[in-house]
């Protein structure tokens, strides 16, 4: 197993406060004999109308973003980002795999026109959060 990210028991944490439960950490994505991990699979149950409730599922993988390479760490998420999804689209088609970045990294790194842009183009979904507060500040589907 690797290194857990600085900021995966947070991010466990905020999920946990925004509703979520955590039903597995790691989450390992096994199609045709390959297996991989995301740092965290989730549910929610949501009410749509009275009497209908939908369960929400997710997949997580947390980035810390700390070294002096913003770019290279951006290279390794999105090849892993992109890894995951697809082979959860084969296996697991109704989780939805998101990355978790600080507020910090969201409002300076990823506000740049090429991160902005190759996201955008990835559609890549991000959880953002308060690793002060453990809390989820945004997510952006």
């Amino acid at each position: 197993m690797s290194r857990r990210d600085t900021y995966h028991d947070i991010v466990r944490t905020a999920l946990v406060k925004d509703g979520w439960h955590v039903t597995h950490d790691p989450l390992a994505i096994t199609y045709e004999g390959t297996t991989v991990s995301t740092d965290l699979g989730a549910e929610k149950a949501t009410t749509l109308q009275a009497q209908h409730i939908a369960v929400e599922i997710i997949a997580v993988e947390v980035k810390d973003f700390d070294s002096r390479s913003l770019i290279s760490e951006f290279e390794k998420a999105l090849g892993q980002y992109r890894l995951y999804r697809a082979l959860l689209r084969r296996n697991d088609p109704n989780r939805v795999l998101f990355l978790a970045i600080r507020e910090t990294i969201y409002n300076t790194f990823f506000q740049l026109p090429a991160i902005q842009a190759v996201t955008a183009d990835d559609d890549v979904r991000l959880i953002v959060f308060d690793e002060q507060k453990e809390e989820i500040v945004l997510w952006i589907k």
